[in-house]
């Protein structure tokens, strides 16, 4: 059994750049990605926790997608962005060693499109790479429900990625 450490700052470094691709798969703009990870950053430390290293990336996800959605009833009356902003800094080059990236910013597109809860799993699964149980426990469903989702929000933006012009319909 690994013992519970307090999920301190330093820890919490380890983990910024596969929340950013959470967040921004959550929000669909660079700049409400950047103030999601923000405020559970601030909130996390606010109030320490024991946890278990190998859970660090169950906790943050719960974390951040409480306060996404506490963010989307504060902000509920500002626009949307346009995800126009730069993707560059979400794309793991060292993921796509041959060169073969899918286009990200149709895939982002597509994510954005989906129902919250939809994008919360496969933000989840496929962006921060929880294992389905993770997963499962940090959004609070069982793992059937989970997969459930996971699979009609990857229909979706499979879909979208076979016809890029017709990601909006």
């Amino acid at each position: 059994m690994t013992p519970r450490r307090e999920l301190s700052a330093p820890r919490l470094t380890e983990h910024i750049e596969r929340l950013f691709r959470a967040a921004y798969a959550l929000t669909g703009s660079r700049h409400d990605a950047e103030d999601l990870v923000q405020e559970t950053f601030a909130r996390v430390l606010a109030r320490p926790r024991l946890v278990r290293r190998q859970d660090d990336p169950r906790y943050l996800l719960r974390a951040l997608r409480n306060t996404w959605i506490d963010l989307q009833r504060a902000r509920s009356a500002r626009p949307v962005s346009d995800g126009a902003d730069g993707l560059e800094w979400v794309v793991d080059e060292l993921a796509d060693p041959g060169g073969l990236a899918l286009d990200v910013r149709v895939a982002y597109g597509a994510m954005r499109e989906l129902s919250p809860k939809l994008r919360e799993a496969i933000a989840a699964v496929d962006v921060l790479g929880l294992s389905y149980a993770a997963a499962a426990q940090a959004l609070g469903v069982h793992q059937g429900t989970l997969q459930s989702r996971l699979a009609r929000a990857r229909t979706q933006v499979a879909i979208a990625l076979e016809s890029p012009g017709e990601a909006a319909a």
